[in-house]
């Protein structure tokens, strides 16, 4: 993945200043950023316990994988967090990332231990470009969420260069593996920003 930096913001903008009519309005776009990011943070959570329950304590991956979760969980905390003080309404689909997120974890886990890297991948690669799409829409108003959406990029790439390192692209299938993967978080985002 070519090395991206944070999207440059600029220091006069406000968050949805330039919006036309028919345009989400501020609390719009940020609830909706909020409520899909929370989602996402659920459903990374959910991959990795997936793939730990399927590799167990012993695996020479487990605590690569435990460390990865370990800062999704900080990441899904801080988003309930936010939710709470700023009045979002999580996604109606919570229960539906439960499961999908578990399964999608222990399928590619079932593979070996390469298609679980290749499942990382892909869904970072996904969320890094999804978290810079975000920040580059923050006007200086959000100055503070950009810096903390910018900061769970940078751990999203360090997961997504992990699994590189670990043999992802190694995985059996890896392409066909990886297109789907992608296109079914792109989809699970599109979903979760709306219910």
């Amino acid at each position: 993945m070519p090395e991206k930096t944070a999207p440059s913001q600029h220091p006069s903008s406000r968050t949805a200043e330039d919006r036309l009519p028919g345009d989400m309005t501020k609390k719009q776009l940020i609830d909706r950023f909020l409520r899909v990011d929370h989602a996402g943070e659920y459903g990374a959570v959910r991959i990795y316990q997936g793939q730990l329950a399927v590799l167990g304590d012993n695996h020479p991956k487990s605590a690569l994988i435990r460390h990865m979760k370990d800062q999704e969980d900080i990441h899904l905390r801080r988003f309930n967090d936010m939710i709470v003080q700023r009045g979002v309404r999580p996604t109606a689909l919570t229960p539906l990332w439960h499961m999908a997120g578990f399964a999608l974890g222990a399928g590619t886990a079932l593979l070996g231990e390469k298609a679980a890297m290749a499942c990382t991948e892909a869904v970072e690669e996904v969320i890094d470009k999804h978290y810079a799409d975000q920040i580059e829409q923050l006007g200086e108003d959000e100055k503070d969420l950009a810096q903390e959406l910018e900061k769970f990029r940078q751990e999203e790439r360090e997961h997504h260069d992990t699994a590189v390192e670990h043999g992802a692209r190694s995985a059996p299938g890896y392409s066909l593996l990886s297109r789907m993967i992608k296109f079914g978080c792109r989809t699970a985002i599109k979903i979760a920003e709306r219910v």
